[in-house]
């Protein structure tokens, strides 16, 4: 092993900084001399190290020296056999194990809750869709995981699939029965890619579900700008030793950037550093706020915030504990509505809200008071804004009709028309709230008066729509 106390990136980043070259290459801001308001804002330290690839930084597309040295140590935290930088965000990273996975025309199974960049994968690259439908908590209306008694049994039914791919976690902390769904694979020669965009954590605490390297996957996702603490967009892709490294790299380089971002790359250095050495600690806090947190919302009426009680060993085979999912349809109220209202008369950001429920995410940065603030304005939000139950739509996921293949449907011949005119018809475009970002309505899929009227409702309570060409989201794009 590895020092995990080193920073290559960093530490070249420093060099550079302390030697004072004369830049004439790009960036043309020349660490900030040319732009002034930037360099207040971002300020000098961030501009001096924005820099271009250059000999002592290695280059992200080919790397052999800083970043090379950077990428095992990460690859070494994450229990990896190659780990790669990843600055297009996980969106990237999700498209890449597609890509590297299926060529066009090949199968992946899938669950049909999965983040628009799957799907985009497969607009972009041709693979085939199997999608797995999830099961719905009556209750709490989300999709849970994948079961592996219904995986197994689309297996039968498409021995040709090239790959299984998995959430998990899912937005709300749910996790699928990993060893098992390696196991249905790998017995037909198929890799599991793991979308494990909310689950960086799971590697650095035994209290915390299976994470995917752990579980024998073959590549997982990892955004490390959500639990891990590097900046937004960053992100490192992972494989297991079943996978051929060099091609992943060159499915990665045809798309990924040639000018990498040397302040994403280092936070990403910075970020594994942290993690490896002071991980354990930090999630043992962070799992010991989420369950205070639970404990006392779960003591206001209307509230429910769910947890390890929803396990059945099939759809919910585990739970992520620090994830505060929180249902809201017993206080009257929509989760967007109380994202709204935490939001606009408390100062208080969460993750999202959807039509019934809301996610705090707590990670390496919250603190105790911070915690008790949103508590507290929960409960004071309820007590004001508490009423009927009556009328609320109560679930968020609903199993869609595939037509036609995402490529097909997405690239074909289509005409626009007004959203309520569009019952019965081949959707060419995405229809998702975001977050999560998880669709609605996808290329290929029949547009059904159960969805026009989630669409509808979701507007109503002021949920954020997004997709479709038309940014006001009264028209559709259909196929003719």
């Amino acid at each position: 092993m590895r020092d995990q106390n080193r920073m290559p990136i960093m530490e070249a980043l420093q060099e550079v900084r302390s030697s004072r070259v004369l830049p004439f290459d790009v960036p043309g801001h020349k660490q900030g001399k040319g732009n002034r308001e930037l360099t207040e804002f971002l300020g000098e330290q961030c501009l001096s190290v924005d820099v271009n690839s250059m000999k002592p930084l290695d280059n992200l597309c080919h790397p052999t020296s800083v970043i090379r040295e950077a990428e095992i140590l990460a690859a070494e935290a994450f229990r990896a056999h190659q780990a790669f930088f990843m600055v297009g965000g996980t969106t990237s990273s999700v498209q890449s194990m597609v890509f590297a996975a299926c060529k066009e025309g090949e199968k992946i199974i899938l669950p049909r809750n999965v983040h628009r960049s799957a799907i985009n994968a497969l607009i972009i690259g041709g693979a085939v869709p199997v999608y797995v439908n999830p099961q719905v908590d009556d209750r709490l209306g989300i999709a849970l995981g994948m079961d592996p008694v219904e995986l197994e049994q689309v297996i039968r039914q498409n021995p040709d699939a090239k790959a299984i791919l998995v959430n998990n976690p899912t937005y709300y902390g749910i996790c699928s029965d990993l060893k098992r769904i390696v196991a249905l694979a790998h017995e037909q020669d198929m890799l599991v890619l793991v979308d494990e965009a909310h689950g960086t954590h799971f590697y650095f605490s035994d209290e915390l579900p299976l994470a995917a390297m752990d579980g024998g996957a073959d590549m997982a996702a990892v955004s490390m700008h959500k639990s891990g603490g590097s900046l937004t967009q960053s992100s490192f892709l992972l494989t297991g030793e079943r996978v051929n490294a060099d091609y992943v790299r060159q499915i990665i380089n045809l798309s990924q950037t040639t000018s990498g971002s040397y302040l994403l790359m280092a936070s990403l250095d910075i970020a594994r550093k942290n993690m490896a050495i002071h991980g354990k600690e930090i999630f043992r806090e962070v799992i010991a706020l989420a369950q205070y947190a639970r404990r006392e919302i779960n003591a206001i009426s209307g509230y429910y915030a769910y947890a390890k009680e929803l396990i059945n060993g099939g759809s919910v085979f585990d739970f992520d504990i620090t994830k505060l999912s929180v249902n809201t349809l017993d206080t009257g109220l929509a989760g967007i509505e109380v994202y709204d209202i935490l939001r606009d008369e408390y100062g208080i950001q969460i993750e999202f809200g959807d039509l019934g429920n809301i996610l705090a995410y707590l990670s390496v940065g919250d603190r105790e008071p911070d915690v008790e603030r949103l508590v507290t304005a929960l409960a004071d939000l309820q007590r004001r804004y508490k009423k009927e139950r009556t009328g609320l739509l109560d679930h968020e996921y609903i199993s869609p009709v595939v037509a036609a293949g995402p490529k097909q449907a997405f690239f074909g011949k289509k005409q626009s028309l007004p959203i309520e005119e569009t019952e019965g018809r081949i959707c060419s475009e995405f229809v998702m709230l975001y977050p999560p970002g998880i669709p609605i309505l996808a290329p290929g899929e029949r547009i059904t008066r159960e969805i026009l009227d989630y669409i509808r409702y979701a507007r109503e309570k002021g949920c954020l729509v997004t997709g479709p060409e038309d940014m006001g989201i009264s028209r559709l794009n259909v196929l003719v």
